[in-house]
C-alpha cells in the first residue's frame, strides 16, 4: 500500500499567545526575573580609577602619586578597559592647592573642566579633592597674603598655622569658588571636606574651633553635589550632625603586623584594629552610612597588601561591615590570584539591587489605575543616595508611554523592599497586546540611569517584564 502525503499547506497552524499560559479565569501575573550575577555599570558606587580615568594606563609596580592630579586630558579614543583593574563609572582625583589657583583669584578652571569632560566622555563621574599642601607645596603667594607658619611644626616643611585667619580666609576663598562654578555637576560626584594636614586628610594643626568654621565653608557654599568628610578629624566629628554628609576613610586595609622592637609583632598599630573602630565611634558616625555614602581608599595598594601576606577576605568583610560605597585602591593592578575575591567583593559594596518579583494583571482598560506588587532585594551593603525614580513603560510598535512608580528608592536599604500600589494604566494605549518594560531612570525621565540586577536587558537599558492586554 502506496504511503499518503499531505501537503504542510494544508494543515492549520495553530499560534499560541502569550495569554495561552494562563486560565481563561485568571486575573494576575507574575513575573519573577532571573538574577544576574556580573558587574553592572552602575553610577555612585564600585571602584574608582584614581588621578585616570577607563583607558589609561595603571601606574607601574606598587607606586602612585597623591600629589599629581592630571592637568592635561588627551582625547578618547573608545577604549574603557583598564587591565589587571575592575571596570569602573568612577575616577578620583585630587590637586593642590598652588596648582589649581597659582595666584591669587586665578584659578586653573581649565583643569577641572577638562577632568569632568574626560569622564563623562569614559563613563565616569568624580569625586574630587583640593589639597591644601604635600610637604612645602603651599601657594607661595599665601606667604606675601598673610599666611603663617605652624610656630610648632618644623619650619623647613613650611606648614601653614591652619587657625591663622589669613589660612581661613585664603582657604575659603578657593573652596566658595569651585563651590560657585561646580555645586551640582552632573558630572561631580562628590568632593571631600579636606580643610587641614598634608593631602588635607588629618586636619592637621586645627583646632575644633577652626575645624567647625573651614567645615562650615563646605555647608554653606555646596547645596548640591555631595560632600564627604574625612574620618577621624575634628570636622567629621562637627559633620556627623548632618545627614547629608558621607566619610572617607585613608588607609583602608593596613594590617600591619611589625612591632618594630617596641611592642610584640602582631600587636603593633594598625588602622584596621586601632583607628576606623575607635574613629567612627568617636566620630559618631556608625549609622551615616543609611543616608550618605562611605567611600574606602587602600593603604598602599592591593598588590601590596599581597606583598605583606594581609588576610584580604578579613580585609573585604570589614569594608562590608563598614556599608562601603566606594572603593579606591590607587589605579594600581589587582592581583592575579586575588581578582575573583575582589570582583565578587566589589559587586557587593554600595547597592546592588534585584527584582525578585512583580504582579501585575493581565489585562486592563486604557487610562485606568492598575495594581502592582513589587519585591527588590538590595543585595548590596549599603543604599543608593540619589532618588532616581522608578518606572514602568508601555510599548506599542513605536509608541510607548512611561508611568511612574512612587517610590522612594534611597529607602531600598540591604534587605527586602516590599511595595504595593497602583500605577496609571496609560489612555493613550489601543485595543490589544502592550509590552510592559522597567526601569530606574535619571532625573528627567529621559534614559535608564540604574540598571537592576536581573538578565534580561535590552539595549538601551530597560528590563522587559511581560505583556498585557488593553480591553
Amino acid at each position: 500500500m502506496a504511503e499518503s502525503s499531505v501537503s504542510s499547506e494544508s494543515i492549520p497552524v495553530i499560534k499560541s499567545r502569550w495569554r495561552d499560559a494562563f486560565h481563561k479565569d485568571e486575573k494576575l501575573q507574575r513575573v519573577r526575573p532571573p538574577e544576574f550575577k556580573g558587574y553592572l555599570p552602575n553610577p555612585h558606587r564600585g571602584t574608582t580609577t584614581f588621578q585616570r580615568f577607563n583607558g589609561d594606563a595603571l601606574y607601574p609596580g606598587l607606586m602612585w602619586d597623591d600629589s599629581r592630579g592630571p592637568v592635561e586630558f588627551k582625547p578618547f579614543d573608545g577604549n574603557l578597559k583598564n587591565p589587571n583593574y575592575p571596570d569602573t563609572t568612577l575616577s578620583y582625583c585630587r590637586w593642590l592647592w598652588s596648582v589649581l589657583e597659582p595666584q591669587k583669584g586665578k584659578f586653573r578652571w581649565d583643569i577641572i573642566d577638562g577632568a569632568l569632560k574626560a569622564g563623562r566622555d569614559r563613563g565616569q563621574t568624580v569625586q574630587m579633592r583640593i589639597q591644601p599642601y604635600i610637604g612645602p607645596d603651599m601657594p607661595e603667594w599665601f606667604w606675601n597674603e598673610g599666611g603663617k607658619i605652624d610656630p610648632k611644626a618644623d619650619p623647613k616643611r613650611k606648614e601653614p598655622d591652619h587657625n591663622h585667619p589669613s589660612y581661613l580666609k585664603h582657604f575659603g576663598d578657593v573652596i566658595r569658588a569651585f563651590a560657585k562654578r561646580y555645586d551640582g555637576h552632573p558630572d561631580l560626584e562628590s568632593f571631600d571636606i579636606a580643610y587641614g594636614g598634608p593631602c588635607g586628610e588629618c586636619g592637621g594643626n586645627t583646632t575644633r574651633s577652626t575645624a567647625k568654621k573651614l567645615s562650615d565653608v563646605y555647608l554653606q557654599a555646596f547645596k548640591k553635589t555631595q560632600l564627604v568628610s574625612m574620618l577621624g578629624t575634628f570636622g567629621c566629628e562637627y559633620t556627623s550632625q548632618f545627614e547629608r554628609v558621607g566619610w572617607r576613610a585613608d588607609c583602608y586595609g593596613d594590617l600591619r603586623t611589625e612591632g618594630r622592637g617596641v611592642v610584640p609583632d602582631h600587636l603593633c598599630w594598625n588602622h584596621m584594629f586601632d583607628a576606623y573602630p575607635k574613629e567612627i565611634h568617636e566620630n559618631g558616625v556608625s549609622e551615616r552610612w543609611k543616608t550618605a555614602p562611605v567611600t574606602m581608599e587602600t593603604c598602599w595598594t592591593v598588590g601590596y597588601w599581597e606583598k605583606m601576606g594581609w588576610d584580604v577576605d578579613w580585609i573585604f568583610e570589614q569594608g562590608l561591615k563598614y556599608h562601603t560605597s566606594i572603593f579606591m585602591p590607587k589605579s594600581s593592578f589587582i592581583p592575579d590570584r586575588w581578582r575573583e575575591k575582589f570582583d565578587a567583593w566589589d559587586n557587593k559594596i554600595g547597592y546592588r539591587f534585584v527584582l525578585r518579583q512583580i504582579n501585575l494583571p493581565l489585562e486592563s482598560k486604557a487610562g485606568a489605575k492598575i495594581p502592582f506588587w513589587l519585591w527588590v532585594e538590595n543585595i548590596g551593603c549599603a543604599p543608593i543616595y540619589r532618588n532616581y525614580p522608578l518606572a514602568l513603560r508601555f510599548k506599542q510598535g513605536k509608541n510607548e508611554h512611561i508611568a511612574r512608580i512612587k517610590t522612594d528608592i534611597r529607602q531600598w536599604m540591604p534587605g527586602d523592599w516590599v511595595q504595593s500600589g497602583s500605577v496609571d494604566f496609560p489612555k493613550e494605549l489601543k485595543r490589544g497586546e502592550v509590552e510592559v518594560d522597567i526601569a530606574i531612570l535619571d532625573e528627567k525621565l529621559t534614559k535608564p540611569r540604574v540598571l537592576f540586577a536581573i538578565r534580561n536587558t535590552r539595549d538601551n537599558g530597560w528590563h522587559p517584564l511581560c505583556k498585557m492586554d488593553v480591553i
